[in-house]
């Protein structure tokens, strides 16, 4: 025999003698696998030196003490770095210093409650048995003993510097998301229902607030519009642009289905409705031509400009407002009124 079937030979000879064969079927040996149980336990440093030990609850302190600093710092770069709507970079700086202080906030309690758990609490592994019923009273009792010994052996309550940094901590690090979304402001309700557009108020293209007379607009294109006299305005400017943004979209006449009351809020083909988003305010800004679609971006809300701007796709509850619109003297699209509804997401309170 060569030595390859000699080796074939062997390895069967070995899987046959740990398997039985019943019926045809392999059975594995009842000893073929072993619990290999738990590795053996490794003395960590500090469990042995006391040097390591208060040197490793320093760093634990060091790290909650951190913590607090960077949730200090988020807040204090919050105020110190003040947003403004003329200069980008005041954008830049408070988004930068604030990350970075809630980042440090939190980091600090993150990494500081592993190094606390990996070097100071007690590393040994236990197996236990569990059971879905309810124990008796001397077993519960003895849970109690068990939670009061992992206390005592955590040193929560013996460590008073590590317990008294990880309050601060955890005090300081939801401050800056506390002022944050405190600084948002009082539910708009029924603010969004009125904004600049006004009855004569001219369309202009955006940024510029240049004027848009109906001949401008060809069929199929798209102007991003706002009131005119937006872009003069030196308060508020952006939360009235949030308010106030259009799209203008020119059509065949006869592809557009206005209901009763509204066949006149269009002019030539031409029609404006809301940029705000109905489902949580994102601007939608794609037009599909061959379609009619409008499109947003963020969680693909589709809305139909021949039928109103009706919900055809996603998660948006109700139609984009239409703004009506016609023609002055001069030739210029203008506005017939405001919005007859609120703008932007329906989630907000509506009383209309």
């Amino acid at each position: 025999m060569s030595s390859k079937g000699k080796s074939v030979a062997k390895k069967k000879a070995s899987v046959e003698a740990e398997h039985e064969y019943e019926g045809g079927l392999a059975v594995i040996a009842p000893d073929a696998i072993k619990d290999p149980g738990l590795e053996p336990h490794r003395v960590r440093m500090t469990d042995k030196s006391p040097k390591h030990e208060k040197a490793a609850e320093r760093q634990v302190v060091f790290l909650f003490l951190l913590s607090i600093l960077g949730s200090a710092f988020a807040l204090y770069a919050y105020f110190a770095y003040p947003l403004s709507e003329t200069d980008l970079g005041s954008v830049r700086n408070n988004t930068l210093f604030l990350g970075l202080g809630i980042t440090l906030g939190l980091m600090g309690i993150g990494i500081g409650a592993v190094h606390w758990a990996k070097t100071l609490m007690p590393d040994a592994e236990v197996s236990e048995a569990r059971h879905q019923t309810r124990g008796s009273e001397e077993t519960r009792a003895r849970a109690i003993e068990i939670i009061e010994l992992a206390n005592q052996e955590s040193g929560f309550t013996r460590r008073k510097l590590i317990r008294r940094t990880l309050y601060g901590a955890l005090a300081f690090f939801p401050l800056p998301g506390i002022i944050i979304f405190g600084d948002l402001g009082p539910n708009p309700k029924n603010t969004l229902k009125h904004t600049m557009w006004e009855k004569g108020v001219r369309l202009t293209r955006d940024p510029y607030g240049t004027p848009i007379k109906a001949s401008d607009v060809t069929i199929g294109s798209v102007f991003h519009v706002i009131p005119e006299g937006l872009s003069e305005l030196e308060h508020h400017k952006l939360e009235e642009k949030a308010k106030a943004a259009v799209l203008l979209v020119r059509v065949d006449p006869k592809e557009l289905n206005p209901s009763k009351g509204r066949e006149n809020w269009a002019y030539d083909g031409i029609v404006a409705y809301s940029k705000i988003c109905t489902h949580v305010g994102c601007p939608v800004a794609l037009y599909e031509q061959h379609t009619h679609h409008l499109l947003c971006p963020c969680h693909q809300s589709t809305f139909d400009l021949a039928n109103e701007c009706a919900v055809v796709f996603g998660p948006a509850s109700r139609p984009l407002p239409q703004l009506p619109i016609t023609v002055d003297a001069e030739g210029y699209l203008v506005a017939q009124s405001d919005f007859t509804e609120p703008v932007g997401p329906s989630f907000w309170e509506r009383s209309a």
